[in-house]
């Protein structure tokens, strides 16, 4: 099996898609123009994908009331201050900063709409195609 996206259910799909991929570089692979508003989003990879959708006969997770931890989306960052600075001033929230004995770095905010996402500078990467970067 190989993943192929993960989908939330959230208030405002159109608005989190633009959101996410004018300041995270996802780009808009598929989106639907009337509701229920799905939108799939890919990284630079364009192998993994974000579906947002709103469908109003289930409940809407609020994002803003979960420790990060229950649920976030994470991202490859280089340097994760430099990156959080530009998300800030997008209206993004800082809600914990983890650094590690193997100098990992995790970085997490919030979105506009209360969704945690992490910047990652992992010491070992994680990714097959950063494996390869590095030499591993």
């Amino acid at each position: 099996m190989k993943f192929e996206h993960f989908a939330l259910n959230v208030e405002q799909p159109i608005a989190m898609a633009d959101w996410y991929e004018k300041h995270l570089g996802l780009k808009v692979v598929r989106r639907m123009e009337k509701a229920p508003f799905t939108t799939f989003l890919a990284d630079d990879s364009g192998t993994i994908l974000l579906e947002l959708y709103h469908n109003p006969n289930v409940p809407v997770v609020d994002f803003r009331n979960l420790h990060p931890h229950v649920v976030h989306l994470a991202f490859v960052s280089a340097d994760p201050y430099q990156d959080m600075e530009g998300l800030l001033e997008a209206g993004a929230e800082t809600a914990l900063d983890e650094h590690f004995q193997d100098g990992s770095h995790l970085l997490m905010l919030r979105d506009p709409w209360g969704l945690s996402f992490q910047l990652c500078k992992r010491a070992q990467p994680m990714l097959k195609d950063q494996q390869e970067e590095v030499g591993q």
